[in-house]
């Protein structure tokens, strides 16, 4: 099971692998590689959160596998893989509500977590390779590695930056300060990649040039210019609702990502946006 042919993908600390039950039932196993430091501080906080937590747009754990020398999750099998591997493969493709779709499923996966459950869980690496889609390409927000619990009545913890480059929050990745405002940060970041096709690391952002950079100064009258241009058709009274959408998405995202973490805004907003922005888009399309 463990070798090349089944391997899903691989994680700073762990590799998946697809594997199949009696009765041809399909899995995911995610193996640890405890020869690394901190694969079994990996191990060990995503038991501890995944074990408490249940949402349909988390990743659901079957079972673990724990001895001196191995450890390992049984997840629940994403038959369509990760969303960045629909945003830039070339042969797949997301309209603008499947990406609207997949975008409410992980601000309702952050909403629960930071917001719906006992105490905050403050994910810390948000980014498209860490989101799954299942049969019915709902989102699930996976990869808790490096998650946070944070105390009742704790709202900031300190810890070693090991997120991933163009996603982390500026005081994230200054001083080591975890909140769940940075999961807010990577959520607006990756809103921007989601509807621009664009990785916060392109080359492209070189010299002071960034991905939010690049979206503000295309805002509010030459979104065309980042807006993903296959979403585009022939019918253009349908391109111009698509600019208004993506116009106001881009704003939310913004909103989202400000480098203060006093001025961004709460997942339970953010969910409440956005899905005003897809209702206003549906409408608009009749």
């Amino acid at each position: 099971m463990f070798n090349e042919s089944n391997l899903l993908g691989t994680g700073s600390f762990s590799s998946v692998y697809k594997g199949m039950l009696p009765g041809r039932k399909i899995f995911a196993t995610k193996v640890f590689k405890l020869e690394l430091d901190g694969a079994f501080k990996s191990f060990e906080t995503e038991c501890e959160i995944l074990r408490n937590i249940r949402h349909r747009n988390l990743t659901k754990v079957i079972s673990s596998c724990s001895t001196f020398d191995f450890k390992a999750l049984v997840l629940e099998y994403m038959p369509n893989g990760t969303l960045e591997k629909w945003l830039y493969s070339h042969n797949y493709f997301l309209d603008i509500l499947q990406r609207l779709d997949i975008m409410i499923d992980v601000a309702c996966a952050l909403e629960y977590l930071h917001h719906g459950y006992s105490v905050s869980v403050a994910h810390c690496d948000l980014k498209p390779s860490n989101v799954l889609l299942d049969d019915d390409m709902v989102a699930h927000v996976s990869d808790f590695g490096i998650a946070k619990l944070l105390g009742v009545g704790e709202s900031i913890a300190q810890t070693r930056t090991i997120a991933t480059f163009g996603y982390i929050a500026p005081e994230y990745g200054l001083e080591g300060l975890v909140s769940t405002k940075c999961d807010v940060y990577s959520y607006g970041i990756m809103l921007m990649e989601t509807f621009t096709r664009t990785k916060p690391t392109d080359a492209r952002f070189d010299g002071g040039l960034s991905l939010k950079c690049w979206v503000v100064d295309a805002l509010p009258n030459a979104i065309v210019q980042v807006l993903d241009a296959n979403l585009l058709t022939q019918d253009i009274e349908h391109n111009n609702a698509k600019v208004q959408c993506v116009s106001s998405l881009m704003q939310l995202a913004l909103n989202c990502s400000a480098d203060s973490p006093e001025e961004r805004m709460i997942m339970k907003d953010v969910l409440v946006s956005i899905k005003k922005i897809r209702l206003r888009y549906v409408e608009n399309c009749k």
